[in-house]
């Protein structure tokens, strides 16, 4: 199935997990799926990542077992930077030959003090690209508080709206933890003439060094009432967990009754977590497949 047909019917529900490190065993994936038993997502993505392999095996792999063995709709992350047109139409090949429909077309992280190789040097290269040759439903990523990159709010504005005129048919969102952000973007959108349905990506902070690491990574900003909460707990670990938990099906809460499109919720490979929230807010959320 195209994931982007199911926002006709429902506010969809979608989960993100990440392959193992290579030299991890495989399993440990397995157990992560396993562990997400009775959570009722519309389809679970997976990311490429260091563990996807130069390939892409991995991820392809993972996404085709989560359709065929779990009876989950997928989606399999291809960042292109690096790339030449002949890898990428190798890695699709492999993704269509194993029964994958949706593909999130990412630019990806840029090696440091590298200059860009390959053939894409933006993910709406590789969007165009999949469109011309390809039948995939392709997810596109977007930043409620601006790409790290982007010159302005409206300059990230523009770049997103190339990305849907080539082709990208749904969206799913950097994290956030200000609702209000997603609240302005979404005007934005809006008054842009972005028509692509929207996935709010929450992130459950269960531990101070994992926020930390993303504020650097996205430069997203942390509300007083997040901050008070991280300050508060910071040295109790359970604690935090529990508050990281609370402050996301808030946010989940919210975003439902303000009318979101969709949930996309980054699990980091936590059933636990997952659990908790899906538990809070799937009465919220009408299901559509289940993890089995």
């Amino acid at each position: 199935m195209k994931t982007a047909e199911l926002f006709r019917h429902k506010t969809v529900f979608s989960l993100e997990i990440f392959p193992p490190k290579p030299d991890a065993d495989e399993s440990v994936i397995y157990d992560t799926l396993d562990g997400l038993k009775g959570i009722c997502p519309d389809f679970i993505s997976v990311t490429y990542g260091a563990g996807g392999g130069k390939n892409g095996s991995r991820t392809i792999k993972i996404a085709s077992d989560i359709k065929y063995s779990y009876g989950v709709e997928s989606a399999a992350h291809l960042p292109c930077i690096g790339l030449t047109k002949e890898q990428a139409r190798d890695i699709l090949e492999r993704m269509k030959s194993k029964g994958i429909e949706n593909v999130l077309a990412l630019r990806g992280d840029i090696p440091q003090g590298e200059a860009p190789k390959g053939d894409f040097a933006h993910a709406s290269d590789l969007i165009t690209f999949i469109k011309e040759n390809y039948d995939f439903n392709i997810l596109a990523a977007c930043y409620p508080e601006a790409h790290p990159e982007s010159k302005s709010r409206a300059d990230d504005i523009k770049c997103l709206k190339y990305k849907v005129d080539c082709g990208a048919d749904q969206l799913i969102t950097q994290l956030f933890l200000d609702n209000r952000f997603f609240y302005e973007f979404r005007e934005r959108t809006a008054i842009a003439g972005i028509e692509a349905p929207i996935e709010a990506g929450i992130m459950p902070v269960t531990n101070k060094r994992q926020i930390e690491r993303m504020v650097s990574l996205c430069g997203i900003e942390l509300p007083k009432k997040f901050m008070r909460m991280l300050e508060r707990f910071e040295h109790n670990p359970l604690a935090l967990r529990d508050a990281g938990i609370a402050y996301a099906i808030d946010q989940i809460t919210d975003l439902i009754t303000q009318g979101a499109e969709g949930i996309h919720l980054y699990t980091m490979n936590d059933p636990y977590v997952a659990g908790r929230i899906y538990q809070a807010v799937h009465t919220l959320i009408p299901a559509a497949s289940l993890v089995s």
